[in-house]
């Protein structure tokens, strides 16, 4: 296979080139111009940021890439879908003043911000994934799929089950909906928290499936009627009906990955990532830590999978910050725990080339690529 191009700049900013500025020439570089946005609609998917978390992607780069989308004609917006976990993003209310908190609105992107999966995270599309070795048929928030054409605007940082959040990570699990979230992260059907639970039954109205119940004031499910849709973790107005988040990390990437490919097949995407702020987890977390290294600088690429591998490879030639979580872990587990590899030396239980390799042998595009300088 070809390589792939990937485009990258560093963080050097002058008088006459802002950072701004260099994203938008990084862009137009790396060929975003080469989309026909005109009266296309245009999901840009980013991650709003968990309240309290401040280490996610400024408002500020969103506007440079949704300027230009609007530019060329195109009808563009922000979006992102609902979390599984109980959290201030578990649904588009919540979601969208969480998002607003931080800064993110029409007035500072430049356009409209819509929760994919709608208003409890059941808006969903029912996507085939022909290739898929684990899923046969993505959840994917409906408003990503009913867009022309995607954008993926990524802020990468290590994560706890997957490694490192890149592309691939803001796409697949990014646009799943709940019951897709719950599909990558679960091999086993969602419970009861007795002790939050009323009894109030409204989860049982919600399920189609007859597979709850409520005796002696506390709901009740039934893993043999239960299909896995994930309606009554978005229903429950107590937060107590929970996932199993008992999938192993290496499924988990492969799914994540057949998730990507259902949602970037036969349309346009584009992908641009920011090393920067590479705290050690996710910006799920109400918290970030001080980042692993140094910041790098911005990458764009049409493939995610080649942007990915660009990102993980300058990120494991950067030096490691003291005093991080990542120092800890290589003082705590030993050299051979680094290996000139951060993120499994962060997250030694992790692997993150399983979602790379995954997405490469269903076609998504290629861990080869060629690394253009502007």
């Amino acid at each position: 296979m070809e390589k792939s191009k990937v485009y990258f700049t560093n963080l050097r900013a002058t008088p006459k080139m802002n950072l701004l500025q260099k994203l938008e020439r990084l862009v137009k570089e790396a060929g975003i111009e080469q989309i026909d946005f005109k009266s296309k609609f245009t999901a840009i998917k980013i991650h709003f940021g968990e309240p309290g978390n401040l280490a996610f992607l400024r408002p500020n780069y969103s506007k440079v890439i949704a300027d230009i989308i609007k530019g060329m004609g195109g009808k563009v917006f922000l979006t992102d879908c609902n979390t599984l976990y109980v959290g201030r993003r578990k649904d588009a209310i919540e979601h969208m003043d969480a998002a607003y908190e931080n800064g993110y609105n029409p007035f500072t992107t430049g356009c409209q911000i819509i929760i994919g999966d709608g208003l409890k995270g059941t808006d969903e599309a029912y996507i085939p994934v022909p290739c898929g070795e684990y899923v046969k048929e993505a959840k994917i928030g409906r408003a990503v799929m009913d867009a022309d054409i995607v954008i993926s605007l990524n802020h990468f940082k290590g994560h706890e089950l997957t490694g490192f959040g890149g592309a691939l990570k803001n796409i697949g699990m990014g646009c799943g909906s709940r019951a897709g979230k719950m599909e990558m992260h679960s091999d086993g059907k969602p419970s009861v928290r007795s002790k939050a639970c009323v009894g109030c039954g409204v989860c049982t109205k919600i399920c189609a499936h007859g597979a709850i119940s409520v005796t002696g004031e506390k709901a009740m499910i039934d893993p043999a009627k239960c299909v896995g849709c994930g309606r009554c973790i978005g229903t429950c107005h107590f937060n107590a009906i929970v996932a199993a988040w008992d999938e192993s990390n290496d499924i988990l990437n492969k799914k994540i990955a057949e998730y990507s490919w259902a949602v970037l097949n036969n349309r346009p995407h584009f992908h641009i990532s920011l090393v920067v702020d590479v705290a050690p987890f996710c910006d799920c977390h109400a918290e970030n830590d001080v980042p692993i290294i140094p910041d790098i600088g911005m990458f764009a690429s049409f493939d995610p999978v080649a942007l990915d591998m660009a990102c993980a490879d300058m990120a494991n030639q950067a030096p490691i910050i003291s005093g991080s979580y990542l120092e800890e872990q290589v003082k705590k587990h030993g050299s051979n725990c680094d290996d000139h590899d951060h993120f499994r030396a962060t997250h030694p239980e992790t692997n993150w080339l399983v979602c790379l390799d995954h997405a490469e042998k269903i076609g998504i595009g290629t861990k080869e690529y060629e690394l253009i300088e502007i």
